[in-house]
């Protein structure tokens, strides 16, 4: 696993027409702009991402001279404290965003004695080598439901035998009362389509046997998933919907959980609900944060 690594982008290739109906994941990621990446790294990592980061790096097999891929990376969090935790780690960034990757070069070059590289690249199949990392790992993918099993298993690709691979992500119930709202909005406005996206929304996120599964479909073995519950908290309906961390993940993982490229009608609806359902209380949502983990076994794809 020593050397150098080649790493070119790759494309992600022409859309279908189904691909057409919601903007992609990788468009999402993309749309990631210079002031968003500074929004996302002063507001919404401490917020909220800490919330899978810190998990993740709890799980984490610790390791001398690991490599570590880190797919989906954003603006590099928390790739120092897996440096920290990993004596002599090179960690390998890769994310579909030019701005987030500059801030996180930025970072990492403030960092002596910490090896860490950036590389824009917006397919869930990364450019980065197969069987080249002892641990690889993404932190609440920006990606439809139907595409997890495909980044499982780059993860497993990426790994070198007995790699640990770490996944981060809403489960099941996450955000449960935007849904509820959300549920409320289709019956009132008598919308039977948004109301029957909603139920597949919520059934598509993963409980803990369904992400254990899918870890060892990707041919991951010793798999463990582990759950933790937090909640967000809100002073009003405006606050929830224009906070950071519900305008750079929240809202982009429900429009890609719903497969709807617009849903400003039932946000708005879910920012009036608020205000009158909690209007002698904060807002508080739920996030049931799961983080997965396995070991690719030697002989495996």
């Amino acid at each position: 696993m020593g050397g150098e690594l080649a790493v070119t982008p790759e494309s992600s290739g022409a859309h279908s027409s189904a691909d057409l109906l919601i903007p992609s994941a990788s468009d999402l990621r993309a749309n990631l702009g210079g002031a968003e990446a500074a929004i996302l790294e002063t507001f919404v990592v401490p917020r909220y991402l800490s919330l899978f980061g810190e998990f993740a790096l709890d799980l984490i097999a610790e390791s001398d001279e690991a490599r570590v891929a880190h797919v989906n990376c954003r603006t590099g969090y928390p790739d120092r404290g897996f440096a920290r935790r990993l004596h002599g780690a090179h960690v390998i960034g890769v994310d579909a965003s030019s701005a987030a990757i500059e801030l996180a070069r930025a970072k990492a070059a403030t960092m002596p004695g910490m090896v860490m590289s950036y590389v824009v690249s917006a397919d869930l199949a990364t450019a980065l080598p197969a069987s080249a990392f002892s641990h690889a790992l993404t932190l609440h993918p920006t990606i439809r439901p139907e595409e997890r099993g495909r980044l499982v298993a780059e993860l497993a690709r990426l790994l070198a035998p007995y790699g640990q691979g770490l996944i981060a992500l809403p489960m099941r119930g996450s955000f449960q009362e935007i849904m509820d709202l959300f549920r409320e909005y289709a019956l009132k406005f008598d919308d039977s389509e948004f109301g029957h996206s909603v139920e597949r929304a919520t059934a598509s996120r993963p409980t803990v046997e369904i992400l254990s599964q899918e870890l060892e479909d990707a041919g991951f073995d010793f798999v463990d998933v582990e759950l933790r519950t937090s909640t967000l908290t809100f002073q009003s309906g405006r606050d929830f919907i224009e906070d950071p961390v519900s305008r750079i993940l929240v809202v982009p993982d429900l429009r890609l959980a719903l497969a709807r490229a617009d849903i400003s009608k039932p946000l708005n609806y879910v920012r009036d609900a608020i205000d009158k359902y909690w209007s002698e209380a904060p807002f508080e949502l739920t996030v049931h944060v799961g983080c997965g983990t396995g070991r690719r076994v030697a002989g495996q794809a």
